[in-house]
């Protein structure tokens, strides 16, 4: 049965619940011991996101994240996607969260007419690799990415989608 929720714009309000759903994803589900602290885009979403062609959503349920998903401008008419989490009990197909957010994303970068959306992800992340590339996003080989791409530690598989 599907939930309501709704896609918004990031309002600062929201930044405990952007953690409170990306920290036990990354800790519990995935064992990547990360904390709030060594991810400082996640205090301060505004100036790291929205800046420039980018910016930051969030799946709100009854005004409590549920999800989010960020676009950071890297110049040169691209963009990175990053913090792309949804809560564990809002995932799947018949939810529509993922799509709804992701889909969010690429409208705003065709909107602002960006070339291209790269991202970073780990290759534990099995059924984000799947999500990925249903939605047109093709890997690329690390040597492929833009010098101003913010890499992150724990990224060992990369994608591109033109936009």
């Amino acid at each position: 049965m599907t939930r309501a929720y709704r896609i918004q714009r990031y309002l600062p309000r929201y930044q405990a619940g952007v953690v409170g759903v990306i920290l036990p994803i990354q800790n519990n589900e995935f064992g990547i011991a990360i904390t709030a602290e060594q991810q400082p885009d996640l205090g301060d979403i505004e100036n790291f996101y929205q800046q420039g062609e980018g910016d930051f959503w969030l799946a709100l349920a009854d005004d409590e994240v549920v999800g989010c998903i960020g676009l950071k401008d890297i110049g040169n008419g691209e963009a990175a996607l990053r913090k792309m989490f949804v809560a564990e009990a809002w995932r799947g197909r018949e939810q529509g969260v993922a799509n709804a957010l992701l889909n969010t994303l690429l409208e705003h970068a065709r909107q602002r007419q960006l070339q291209a959306v790269w991202l970073g992800t780990t290759s534990r992340f099995l059924a984000a690799h799947r999500f990925y590339e249903k939605n047109g996003f093709h890997e690329v080989s690390d040597a492929l990415l833009p010098s101003s791409f913010p890499r992150m530690q724990v990224d060992s598989k990369f994608y591109r989608i033109n936009v």
